[in-house]
């Protein structure tokens, strides 16, 4: 199996990707290595030599700051640390989002400011290679401390504690250390504080939708562009005179893709009733690229804090200093991912109306594009489904980052909620896959009613679809279609 060498150079979203698409083994190189020993034996030679505090090290946590720790007890510290903060609850999450979690930690701590232990390391690498992903829960982190609770689930495996995924079965973490002739770890100092303060859960989360995101993005330009062709749009509006004047890539680029995904047919030789076309038609460019520049803006956001060392306390060998500071807040990821809800969910919002719009009996479509009106409703429902979706979305885009809680008896006085936004982001990505099955749903309806060629790329996915969704002549149970097609967008992604 190919394997991506993590080296001492900074590591990008395309990275990520690539290492996760193509399933890619982990290794570290020697100077990397050599960091990480570097600063493991800086800090256990401050340990020994100095009287000190040092926070989490050889203290108590949050408001227990205080309680100074005897030297005898401070590998009992660091495991205790895991199991009281393994607090998780609510759904399981998916395991591709918890190996993410754990390429991210790996990362982080390989820069040389954490004082981890190399063979702990070396075992979030054997689970990563191995694809022995540790059951963590949805809620619980308060997006600031770092996301304390996933990340203890995430760090119990590695002392025999919690359980993993493996080969799609959940068992004791226990079982599988015994399977792979593995022995708990028995954490060193600060070494528990290391694995369970950062930011990996929230940017696991969102690299995790900004995947989806791109996906959705392109099969919204695609599926608009059969929703344009069905409703004999006029293509003006998507002329490069227009962009030109209004220079935004995202617009460019939408404008582009639809002329593109729509060229070959009949659609721009068809006589025209209207001059101008609803919005949601005649402003994809204008909607759908705004959503393309949002999400290239957070990719910015990404890149620093795949890089970004989020522990505390850190440790500066060079500079011969031990400090306290907030790089676990999560206040940047909290703010990138409020803006990717409220810019993905508009994809959802402009779709609906799409909708609505070749239901609505207009430029001779029959109502709700089935043939016997009356008798049958045909895809009246799917309208509001789509609706209902659209308005879940709208609810789960409020920002989170705008709300705190004190927690840790005041002195975590201000968190950033990025956890909870990250999880409704997930939520509003799965509502957009079925939003945009409907469109697609409507729109190869609504084209097989006005039957004027098309452009072969449309056609041809028209055909693929169909395999899948075979045309409505009458009522039937609408809910299995939306369901295949829903997978179908999901799992087909249209960006490699």
């Amino acid at each position: 199996m190919n394997s991506f060498i993590i080296k001492d150079i900074n590591i990008s979203f395309n990275d990520i990707f690539k290492i996760i698409n193509e399933d890619l083994n982990l290794s570290i190189h020697s100077s990397v290595i050599d960091k990480i020993n570097s600063s493991r034996s800086y800090l256990e030679k401050k340990i020994t030599d100095s009287d000190e505090s040092y926070y989490g090290i050889n203290t108590g946590f949050g408001d227990l700051q205080n309680f100074k720790i005897g030297e005898n007890d401070l590998v009992k510290l660091q495991t205790n640390l895991l199991k009281s903060h393994a607090c998780g609850v609510g759904d399981k999450v998916d395991s591709e989002i918890v190996k993410l979690m754990i390429l991210l930690k790996i990362i982080s701590l390989s820069k040389g400011f954490s004082g981890i232990k190399l063979e702990t390391i070396n075992r979030l690498l054997f689970f990563f290679n191995n694809n022995i992903n540790p059951v963590i829960y949805k809620y619980g982190s308060l997006g600031a401390s770092g996301d304390l609770s996933p990340l203890s689930h995430l760090s119990l495996p590695l002392i025999g504690l919690g359980q993993v995924e493996y080969n799609g079965e959940v068992y004791e973490s226990t079982e599988i250390l015994n399977k792979f002739n593995l022995k708990a770890l028995k954490l060193g100092s600060k070494e528990g504080l290391a694995l369970i303060n950062g930011t990996q859960y929230m940017l696991a989360s969102l690299i995790n939708s900004v995947i989806h995101s791109f996906n959705i993005s392109e099969y919204a330009n695609l599926i608009s562009s059969i929703s344009i062709d069905a409703f004999k749009c006029n293509l003006s509006p998507f002329n490069p005179l227009i962009s030109d004047i209004r220079p935004y890539w995202g617009q460019i680029n939408v404008s582009k893709s639809i002329i593109n995904n729509l060229k070959g047919g009949e659609t721009e030789r068809i006589k025209k009733d209207n001059i101008q076309d609803p919005y949601s038609f005649r402003c994809v460019p204008q909607v759908h690229g705004a959503t393309q520049e949002t999400i290239n803006y957070i990719l910015q956001i990404i890149n620093t804090e795949i890089n970004s060392v989020t522990d505390n306390p850190i440790i500066f060998v060079k500079e011969d200093k031990i400090i306290s500071g907030g790089n676990f807040h999560g206040q940047p990821l909290a703010y990138a991912i409020d803006f990717l809800k409220i810019s993905i969910s508009e994809l959802g919002s402009i779709s609906e109306r799409r909708v609505f719009n070749l239901m609505s009996g207009k430029r001779g479509l029959p109502p709700f594009l089935i043939n016997d009106p009356g008798l049958n409703s045909g895809l009246m429902i799917l309208q509001y489904t789509s609706a209902s979706l659209v308005s879940a979305n709208k609810q789960l885009a409020a920002p989170s980052s705008i709300d705190s809680i004190t927690s840790s008896n005041g002195q975590e006085d201000h968190v950033s909620m990025g956890a909870n936004g990250a999880n409704q982001l997930r939520d509003i990505i799965n509502n957009l896959y079925e939003i945009f099955a409907i469109e697609l749903i409507t729109a190869i309806q609504a084209k097989e009613f006005n039957n004027h060629k098309t452009s072969d790329l449309i056609d041809e996915f028209i055909s693929t679809i169909r395999k899948i969704h075979p045309k409505i002549s009458s009522d039937r149970v609408f809910h299995n279609d939306i369901n295949k097609v829903s997978k179908f967008l999901k799992k087909n992604r249209r960006v490699a």
